[in-house]
């Protein structure tokens, strides 16, 4: 087992990509070069950094990666807004990556300060 796989934040990262793909799945096959690939190339990113970031030789490095990470989740969501807004999904299927985003916004931030306290 790598290092990064005990990590709640990588698990969460795992079932956010998930979500994701599941979500756009239905979305119009127009979009499968444009915002289904976006969301999904960025939720994926969040559990490949994570993993990556963990294998630095530092702490502050390895919170440098979570800082990115952080911004892939958060480029996730922007993008679920436009994805509710253009009537891709329903209200309820955004309201689950953004509240799967929320948890693992403060997860991520929680594991930042915590790489960085004991850097």
């Amino acid at each position: 087992m790598f290092n990064f796989e005990k990590l709640d934040t990588w698990q969460e990262a795992i079932g956010f990509a998930g979500l994701v793909y599941s979500v756009t799945k239905t979305f119009p096959a127009d979009e499968r070069f444009g915002l289904t690939n976006q969301m999904r190339r960025a939720a994926v990113s969040v559990s490949s950094n994570i993993a990556e970031g963990s294998s630095r030789n530092s702490r502050p490095d390895f919170a440098r990666f979570v800082e990115i990470v952080t911004g892939s989740v958060f480029e996730t969501t922007s993008q679920a807004f436009i994805a509710r807004q253009q009537g891709f999904r329903n209200a309820d299927d955004f309201q689950k990556i953004y509240d799967l985003a929320e948890k693992l916004g403060k997860m991520l931030s929680g594991l930042r300060c915590s790489l960085l306290e004991s850097a």
